[in-house]
C-alpha cells in the first residue's frame, strides 16, 4: 500500500486567534475523514511583502504563542517559516517543521541554524534556481546535522510579474530528497503585478496540485482561508477553506 502524501495547510499569515482556530478545526475534521495528518501552517512574520505598508503579522513572540496554542488545543503539527538565523532556536521549540523561504534558500547561516534545531527543514526552491540546484542547500543542512530535509516547488520567475512552473523540477528534486512538496498556492502568484502588491489567480490551484501528482510529488502545500479575498496577505492566491476537502479527496 502506497504511503499517503504529506499535506500542509493554513492561512498565509497569522491574522487572529479566531482565524487560526477556524482553520485548525477544519484540518482536524479532514484528518479524521481521510486518515491523514495535515500540518498546520501560518507565518508569524511576512518579511518580504511588496509594500512596507503591508500587514506582516504579530511577530515572533506573540506569533509563536498563538501557534503553540493551536498545537496544544488541536494536536496538529506546526510548520512556520524563519527569515533570520536567530529565530531558529525559538521557533524550533514550537514548530515541527521549519521552513526556509524561497528567496532565502541559499542563506548559509539560516540553513545551518534551522538544521541545528533537529526539526524537519523544508526548503522552498528559489524562483531563480532549478530543481537540480537545490542539492546545495540540502547539503548545507545535512552537513549541519539536519535529520530530515524536504524540498518545495513554487515556480520560477523570469521577470515580467509572473511565475512559470516547470514540473520536471519535482523529479529532479526527488533525486535529491525523498520528500518533494508542491506549493500549489504560491505557484499561481503574479509577483508585484498589482498596485503595490502581489496578485494571482486561485482558480488554477487544483490544477497545480493534480499536475504535481502526475509528476510524482509526495506532498502538497495549500494556503487556505475561509474568506480569502479578505485575507491580509496573499489574498488572491489562497484557496477557499471549504474547497480543501474536495481537493484532498482527489489527491488521495
Amino acid at each position: 500500500m502506497s504511503k499517503k502524501p504529506i499535506f500542509v495547510a493554513g492561512p498565509c499569515v497569522i491574522e487572529s486567534p479566531e482565524l487560526l482556530c477556524q482553520v485548525a478545526e477544519e484540518l482536524v475534521r479532514l484528518n479524521k475523514k481521510y486518515g491523514t495528518e495535515i500540518i498546520f501552517k501560518a507565518s508569524f512574520d511576512k518579511a518580504n511583502r511588496t509594500s512596507i505598508n503591508s500587514f506582516r503579522g504579530p511577530g515572533l513572540k506573540k506569533g509563536l504563542a498563538m501557534l503553540g496554542d493551536i498545537k496544544q488545543k488541536y494536536g496538529l503539527k506546526i510548520l512556520t517559516d524563519i527569515h533570520e538565523s536567530y529565530q531558529a532556536e525559538e521557533v524550533g521549540e514550537v514548530a515541527d517543521v521549519i521552513q526556509i523561504p524561497a528567496f532565502l534558500c541559499r542563506q548559509t547561516d539560516l540553513l545551518i541554524a534551522a538544521a541545528k534545531t533537529g526539526k524537519i527543514v523544508n526548503i522552498k526552491k528559489a524562483q531563480f534556481l532549478s530543481g537540480t540546484d537545490m542539492k546545495y542547500p540540502v547539503q548545507k543542512c545535512i552537513e549541519s546535522g539536519a535529520k530530515e530535509v524536504w524540498l518545495t516547488e513554487r515556480g520560477n520567475c523570469f521577470g515580467y510579474n509572473n511565475l512559470i512552473v516547470d514540473f520536471r523540477n519535482i523529479a529532479d528534486m526527488k533525486a535529491i530528497v525523498p520528500t518533494v512538496v508542491m506549493d500549489c498556492t504560491h505557484s499561481v502568484q503574479r509577483p508585484s503585478a498589482g498596485v503595490g502588491k502581489t496578485i494571482g489567480d486561485r482558480k488554477f490551484v487544483p490544477a497545480m496540485a493534480i499536475a504535481a501528482k502526475a509528476f510524482g510529488a509526495t506532498g502538497y502545500f495549500f494556503e487556505v482561508h475561509p474568506n480569502p479575498d479578505q485575507g491580509l496577505s496573499d489574498a488572491a492566491n489562497m484557496l477557499e477553506l471549504n474547497k480543501l476537502d474536495e481537493l484532498i479527496g482527489k489527491l488521495l
